[in-house]
C-alpha cells in the first residue's frame, strides 16, 4: 500500500528532504510511497515557470508532506504549496525535522497533523492525512475498488 505524496520543504532543508525521500528504500523502515518533489532546483528565476513546475510535481499526489525545518515557516513557496495542496483536496502532514521549529501558519490553519521525526510512524500519519482529506483508503485505491460502491 503506498500513497503518492508531494514533499514540500524550504530550500535550506533540501538534503534532509532527499533523506526523507530515500526512506522508502530503507529495508529497516516500513514506509512505502511514491515521491513527487523538486529535490533538484528548477533552473530558472521566472516565478511563473517555477510555480508551473511545482504544480506539475503535485499532480496525482494525494498527500503533501511538509518537512518543517528552522526557516520553513517563513517560506512563501511552502505556504503556496500548502494552499495549492488544499485547493487540490490533498491531505496535509507536517514533519518536524528538529525540536523547536515553528510550524507554518498555513499548516496550522489547515488543521494538519504535525509529527516528529519518527520514520516508523510516517506511513500511518500519511494515511491519516489522506483520510482526513476524504481520500479512499490506500488498500482500496491500490486494488482499484470503487469506494462509492454500496457493497
Amino acid at each position: 500500500m503506498s500513497r503518492r505524496i508531494f514533499i514540500s520543504f524550504q530550500h535550506d532543508d533540501r538534503m534532509r528532504a532527499k533523506g526523507f525521500n530515500l526512506l522508502r528504500w530503507n529495508k529497516n523502515v516500513d514506509l512505502q510511497f511514491v515521491g513527487r518533489h523538486l529535490l533538484d532546483p528548477v533552473d530558472s528565476t521566472n516565478r511563473d515557470y517555477v510555480r508551473t513546475k511545482i504544480k506539475e510535481e503535485m499532480t496525482g499526489a494525494s498527500v503533501t508532506v511538509v518537512l518543517i525545518g528552522k526557516n520553513c515557516a517563513e517560506s512563501d513557496w511552502v505556504a503556496d504549496e500548502i494552499r495549492w495542496s488544499q485547493e487540490k483536496g490533498n491531505g496535509l502532514l507536517g514533519v518536524l525535522l528538529d525540536d523547536g521549529c515553528r510550524v507554518p501558519d498555513a499548516l496550522t490553519e489547515a488543521g494538519a497533523e504535525v509529527v516528529g521525526w519518527d520514520p516508523d510512524a510516517f506511513e500511518a500519519a500519511i494515511e491519516r492525512a489522506a483520510m482526513a482529506a476524504g481520500r479512499v483508503p490506500a488498500i482500496v485505491a491500490s486494488i482499484g475498488i470503487d469506494a462509492s460502491c454500496g457493497r
